[in-house]
C-alpha cells in the first residue's frame, strides 16, 4: 500500500525518564517521550551498535499522545559516600592519600637505608588487613570519601502512544516487530525503567493525527491522572521550522560520548477521539 502509515507504540510502566538535558548530578525528564529516546528503544530492539548510521529510521515522522501523563517524582540519589578500602589507584592518583599512606607506613616499617618506605610490601593485598588494637578483630585499612548527591527525575505511573510515521511499511513492520522481539534489553528512557506489556500496537495507514484520533486511549489511562474528558494532548513532529516549539532531541547518532542530537519542531493538539474507537483489549 503507498502513502503514509503509522507505528503505535505503547510506553507504560512504573517509571519513565526521558531527558533533555540531564548531566551526572541533575537527571531532569522530559513531561512526555523523546524522540530520541524512542528511536534509541527501537535501535536497541532492532540490535544496532551505536557507531552504526541510523538512516530511514531517524527520518521517521515522531509523535506522542499523554493518555497518562503521570506525576514527576524526584529521587535523592548518593554515589561514594562512606569508607572504602584503599586501592593501589588511590596511591597513585591522589597524592594527599599516598602521603599519609606513607607515614602510616613508616610507622609500621621503617624505611630502608636509602629512606625509602615499600609501600606495596605495608598494602599487602587488595583489602589489606590488619588487626584493630582496641578489639583485636581483624579489619580492613579503610580510606573515606564524601558522597556526590544527585538528583533523578522520573515520571511515574505514565502512559503514553507513541507513533512512528514513515511511508516505508515494511520498515515500520520490522521495527514493530523488533520491539516484540527485541535483541536487546528496552528501558523507558533509563536503565531504571523497565516498560510493562506489549509495546508494538500494529502498524496503520494514515498520519500521525488520523492514527491518534482512531485510536482509543490505552487500558492504563484511568484513574485521577487520565487524559480529562478522553481529549488527550499529542505532540507531532512538524516538517518546517516553527518559531519557539524546538526540541534538541532529533538523533544524529548514538556513541559512547552521549551521542549527537540536533533540533527539531512540533506541534501541540487536543486530539478528539473517534467515538467507538476500536480498544486494545485483543492486544493488551
Amino acid at each position: 500500500m503507498t502513502g503514509p502509515h503509522v507505528l503505535l507504540i505503547r510506553l507504560a510502566g512504573p517509571l519513565q525518564s526521558w531527558g533533555l538535558a540531564g548531566r551526572f548530578a541533575h537527571r531532569d525528564t522530559h513531561s512526555r517521550p523523546t524522540k530520541s529516546g524512542v528511536i534509541g528503544l527501537c535501535a536497541a530492539a532492532l540490535g544496532l551498535d551505536r557507531e552504526e548510521p541510523l538512516g530511514d529510521l531517524a527520518e521517521v515522522r515522531f509523535g506522542v499522545r499523554a493518555d497518562r501523563p503521570g506525576i514527576r517524582v524526584r529521587d535523592y540519589h548518593t554515589v561514594g559516600g562512606g569508607t572504602f578500602p584503599l586501592r593501589p589507584r588511590d596511591l597513585l592518583t591522589d597524592h594527599q592519600r599516598a602521603t599519609k599512606a606513607t607515614a602510616a607506613a613508616a610507622a609500621s616499617e621503617p624505611p630502608d637505608v636509602f629512606g625509602r618506605v615499600d609501600l606495596a610490601a605495608w598494602y599487602g593485598s587488595p583489602k589489606y588487613v590488619t588487626a584493630d588494637p582496641a578489639s583485636g578483630a581483624l579489619v580492613s585499612q579503610q580510606v573515606r570519601r564524601h558522597a556526590m548527591i544527585t538528583e533523578r527525575w522520573y515520571l511515574s505511573d505514565a502512559a503514553f502512544l507513541a507513533g512512528l510515521e514513515h511511508e516505508d511499511q515494511t520498515l515500520l513492520e520490522r521495527i514493530a516487530y523488533a520491539l516484540e522481539h527485541p535483541k536487546r534489553l528496552l528501558w523507558l528512557g533509563r536503565k531504571a525503567c523497565p516498560p510493562t506489556g506489549d509495546l508494538a500496537l500494529g502498524v496503520v495507514p494514515g498520519t500521525l493525527r488520523n492514527a491518534f484520533e482512531s485510536s482509543a486511549l490505552l487500558p492504563d489511562a484511568t484513574g485521577p491522572q487520565a487524559a480529562s474528558a478522553e481529549r488527550p494532548w499529542a505532540w507531532m513532529e512538524s516538517p518546517r521550522p516553527l518559531p519557539g516549539a524546538g526540541l534538541p532531541d532529533q538523533p544524529v547518532r548514538y556513541d559512547a560520548d552521549g551521542g549527537l542530537h540536533s533540533l527539531r519542531w512540533e506541534t501541540r493538539h487536543r486530539i478528539t477521539i473517534t467515538p467507538n474507537a476500536p480498544g486494545w483489549d485483543i492486544i493488551l
